[in-house]
């Protein structure tokens, strides 16, 4: 299979899109697709191309977002107030279709959650014409596309929860005929299994935590995996939960680590924002 050359810097910018629609999945998964005028230059390299989402606090009517004229904004972003600066979250882009007049549609799947944060609350909430400000790509290849199969792989094995499912499906519907895939998901309900798509040879297990089933570490150490000199691992989803499916890989199983993509996408107990501080301390 042959896979996108690995990017050096990716080409992201601003964008002001406007919901057009919006869809329930499932009791756990909203899709809210995301267009209009401000969508032009918004270009996605497919699987699990991520995105960041700026939210505005309750009583402010925009997310504050500080751009100078050079595109730079982090640095004055983080130094406002954090009940001013917008609220940042990361998300991927499900899908991108282009019309025949040039525009563009964008999904975006939201896990929703009982306890859930700015984000699922504004998921829950939106409807058409509303605004979101965007930090999105501008080309189809960027270092926002973590799941990069070497030009060698013949079997593709993919663990995720349910916050990963948007990024595992459009990585499945990457995948070409001819690669064998084995794919573990966790979601919570039974109506959370979605009808995935794909030309790959896919043998894909739901792990339903309301029926028992049990976690995608367990499931994966009980599993016969699919032989082959060339398999590529591709983990994403609650951060233990994504450390201890490495290890497995690595230690128990002896993949090659240059093989094994992980990313935490969450972790229980913290925010985003609190993810992002302990990051920057470790990195200090």
């Amino acid at each position: 299979m042959t896979t996108a050359t690995a990017p050096a810097v990716a080409p992201f910018r601003f964008f002001d899109l406007t919901v057009l629609r919006t869809r329930r999945l499932s009791p756990s998964m909203r899709r809210i697709t995301l267009g209009g005028p401000g969508s032009d230059g918004f270009v996605a390299g497919g699987r699990d191309q991520s995105l960041s989402i700026f939210l505005p606090h309750p009583g402010q009517t925009e997310a504050v977002v500080p751009v100078d004229e050079n595109g730079e904004w982090f640095p004055a972003w983080r130094a406002l107030p954090p009940d001013v600066r917008a609220v940042m979250r990361s998300y991927t882009v499900r899908a991108q279709r282009y019309a025949a007049d040039g525009s563009t549609e964008i999904d975006i799947d939201f896990a929703l959650h009982e306890d859930g944060g700015p984000a699922c609350r504004w998921a829950e909430a939106a409807v058409p014409g509303q605004r979101l400000t965007v930090l999105g790509p501008t080309g189809e290849n960027n270092n926002g596309i973590r799941f990069q199969p070497p030009q060698d792989t013949t079997s593709v094995l993919i663990c995720a929860d349910e916050t990963a499912l948007p990024a595992a499906s459009a990585a499945l519907e990457w995948l070409p005929a001819g690669v064998t895939a084995r794919v573990w998901l966790e979601v919570p309900h039974t109506q959370d299994r979605l009808e995935l798509r794909t030309e790959a040879d896919a043998r894909i297990t739901w792990l339903v935590r309301d029926e028992g089933a049990p976690s995608a570490v367990e499931a994966v150490r009980a599993a016969e995996l699919p032989e082959g000199d060339h398999p590529y691992v591709w983990i994403a989803g609650e951060s233990s939960g994504v450390r201890a499916l490495r290890r497995h890989f690595v230690q128990e199983r002896g993949f090659d680590r240059r093989r094994v993509t992980f990313v935490g996408y969450w972790r229980r107990g913290l925010s985003e924002e609190q993810l992002r501080e302990e990051a920057a301390r470790v990195a200090a």
